[in-house]
């Protein structure tokens, strides 16, 4: 990365937090935490940005950092819907306005913050690995309706920054393994790392159910379910995301409070929670057929990986595939900065956002 300093920001939907990094260290981390009557007062992404700037432009301040010092803006955001490589793309007027219609107003923030920046500083702002990454191949796409093609959204973000973490710890680069990761959090997503792309991936409504999200359900069933005229849209829509998975069958998604009870005996929280793990087994071993069983290792990322109790059972359904690796936490403020560093030193080339852009 050099030495550059990079304003990296990851602005969430409750809260915003950002480094500036010199060269791979980060010499200021901050984290600030949004009220519920901050966000009422900001409900669109204009507002939420501005609100969002003065915080963390006054938290900068307050630690000693120059906005005038920094070389370059990385952000998580997002753009319009569509298809998008792996990498940089420059941050320019319509991704900011496209951005600024995303459902996602922190993402959104995000974009528009780094644009606004760019402006004002007079230096080049980035998003890096955007929420819509989709490098899945073309047979990985069909979906077996010609009405849905699959997607290959996912964690990209900390899938990729971890992947490439752990090869260089094998003394390899990301683009010569192969690596089947788990990204553990509050959406659990699996892809197949291979050759620097991730080539197939179950994610959201394909692969496991996660804490409040139910994952695959079978078709029959679900569309008797929404054809009985007994639930409302908002009532589906919560049993599939809001009142699904863990919330659904256990009232909370806090994994400390559900090892806690599977300690004192409930046999329901064990059964729950190592389904959850069950059904993460099966979409690693589903890659690893699609792989051919060529996999250098498992990695298990994201904040359900600081489990050992879950680690332990995906390493008992799947370890004999490849060694297991786990990689608690994620790691995308630092990935966001590591991307826009190999940026500044030349070794990686950004892209122009177009919307609605396609992998080649």
């Amino acid at each position: 990365m050099g030495s550059h300093r990079i304003l990296a920001i990851n602005l969430g939907s409750t809260s915003s937090d950002a480094a500036v990094f010199q060269g791979e260290e980060a010499i200021v981390s901050l984290s600030v935490s949004h009220t519920l009557e901050e966000l009422e007062r900001c409900p669109d992404a204009e507002s939420q940005m501005v609100m969002r700037k003065e915080l963390i432009e006054r938290a900068l301040t307050e630690k000693g950092v120059a906005l005038s010092s920094l070389q370059a803006i990385a952000a998580r955001g997002i753009g319009a819907t569509g298809r998008y490589r792996a990498g940089a793309y420059r941050v320019n007027a319509r991704l900011a306005e496209d951005a600024g219609t995303a459902l996602h107003k922190g993402m959104a923030a995000g974009a528009m913050l780094a644009h606004r920046w760019s402006e004002e500083l007079k230096i080049p702002a980035y998003l890096y690995d955007v929420v819509w990454t989709d490098e899945i191949t073309e047979v990985a796409r069909i979906s077996g309706t010609p009405a849905i093609a699959r997607s290959g959204a996912t964690h990209t973000l900390n899938a990729k920054a971890v992947a490439r973490q752990v090869a260089r710890e094998m003394g390899k680069t990301y683009e010569e393994v192969s690596f089947i990761v788990c990204h553990l959090g509050g959406g659990i997503s699996t892809g197949l790392h291979r050759r620097g792309r991730i080539i197939d991936v179950t994610a959201t409504d394909e692969g496991t159910f996660s804490a409040d999200r139910s994952g695959r359900l079978p078709c029959d069933r679900l569309l008797k379910l929404f054809l009985s005229g007994k639930y409302s849209e908002a009532e589906l829509k919560a049993m599939l995301r809001g009142k699904a998975g863990l919330i659904g069958y256990l009232h909370t998604n806090d994994c400390r409070e559900i090892e806690g009870r599977i300690a004192r005996g409930n046999e329901q929280a064990a059964l729950v929670y190592r389904a959850m793990a069950y059904q993460t087994a099966k979409d690693v071993g589903a890659l690893a057929a699609a792989a051919g069983g060529q996999i250098d290792a498992v990695v298990l990322t994201g904040g359900i990986a600081h489990s050992q109790m879950f680690t332990d059972w995906l390493r008992e359904y799947v370890g004999f595939l490849a060694p297991i690796v786990v990689r608690p936490g994620s790691m995308e403020i630092q990935a966001l900065a590591q991307g826009v560093g190999r940026v500044l030193d030349g070794t990686e080339t950004a892209l122009e956002y177009l919307p609605g852009e396609t992998v080649l």
